[in-house]
């Protein structure tokens, strides 16, 4: 009866455990205020200065990927689909991705549309996966090919949010290596392979844990604001 005890508790402890990636919460909001430091260089280098610096571009490659990932991390807590993060962060994504779109279309044009819209699609096809079925998971792979045509980034960058979203689940040699082929794959968008570097720099943020404080709302309303301010600056230089 003991050994059956014994070997009941073991399996217990080992259902108990998570699998789950591990970032500190201050390291986490660290790398979103890198990513929209490196967003607001990368607009400034582009859009004021012509695509002046070769470094600020190479270095605003890492953007999308960061972001990419502190959004997937924190939609694969455990506990995040049952407590309904999804569905509030894609009311979140559409509402502040709509706010965005007058000034996005003054400096982009009207496709593809913004990053914002990017991250929400990339959310709702999480969002059906975990739901679960063949129903949802076919309307997950239509989402993909669909909507992938007309965001930001197209299928790479939902690619890449998916496979970050994976590793966070759990963090296994496959996945990392499905992880590291979508960040290559925005090769074919940004002509390097300058996002590759976003995964040492994640990668190291695991081990590192910064006492920063959370700011829920800083993203969605910095990321409208700045881009205001870069057509602003645009007109008056021009």
């Amino acid at each position: 009866m003991a050994k059956v005890l014994q070997v009941k508790g073991r399996r217990a402890a080992t259902a108990g455990r998570t699998t789950h990636l591990r970032v500190a919460a201050g390291t986490l909001e660290a790398l979103k205020w890198l990513g929209m430091v490196l967003m607001t260089l990368d607009h400034v280098n582009k859009y004021l200065l012509g695509g002046a610096s070769p470094a600020l571009f190479d270095l605003g490659r890492l953007v999308m990927p960061v972001f990419g990932f502190v959004l997937m991390y924190n939609l694969a807590r455990p506990g995040a689909f049952a407590a309904g993060v999804h569905v509030r962060v894609m009311r979140r994504l559409l509402v502040f991705g709509a706010l965005s779109t007058p000034m996005f279309v003054a400096l982009v044009g009207w496709w593809p549309l913004n990053i914002l819209f990017m991250l929400l699609l990339s959310t709702a096809i999480t969002w059906l996966i975990e739901r679960g079925g063949r129903m949802h998971t076919a309307l997950a792979v239509l989402s993909f090919v669909v909507a992938g045509a007309v965001v930001e980034f197209w299928w790479f960058g939902v690619w890449t949010c998916l496979g970050a979203w994976a590793y966070c689940h759990r963090p296994t040699a496959g996945r990392l290596a499905l992880w590291t082929l979508s960040l290559a794959s925005l090769w074919l968008i940004n002509g390097n392979f300058a996002a590759l570097a976003a995964l040492p720099l994640i990668l190291a943020a695991t081990h590192v844990d910064l006492p920063l404080e959370r700011h829920r709302w800083l993203f969605y309303a910095f990321y409208p604001a700045h881009l205001a301010l870069v057509w602003m600056a645009m007109k008056l230089t021009s």
